[in-house]
């Protein structure tokens, strides 16, 4: 079963966060599927916060896999904020 969740990068104290599809059984920070975003939660000034590719978003909700429930909700407030951006 594959999953979208968050593969954690960056440093101590400072974490960086990848959006990614990966089997259900592949460890966090382990092998995955594909890259289909980021999420960045120290961002300050002009940095950007959160990228996602949508379009692979959709193909692999639409093949089955199920989104964590933190990506679940960077997902709600990516589609919030684009029709204000």
């Amino acid at each position: 079963m594959v999953v979208i969740r968050l593969s954690r990068g960056g440093a101590k104290a400072r974490p960086f966060y990848t959006i990614v599809a990966a089997d259900k059984r592949a460890r966090r920070d382990g092998n995955f599927i594909e890259r289909l975003g980021f999420y960045n939660p120290n961002a300050k000034g002009g940095e950007e916060k959160l990228r996602i590719a949508t379009d692979r978003l959709n193909y692999w909700l639409g093949v089955g896999a199920t989104p964590s429930d933190t990506v679940a909700r960077l997902v709600k407030e990516a589609k919030a904020a684009a029709p204000a951006a």
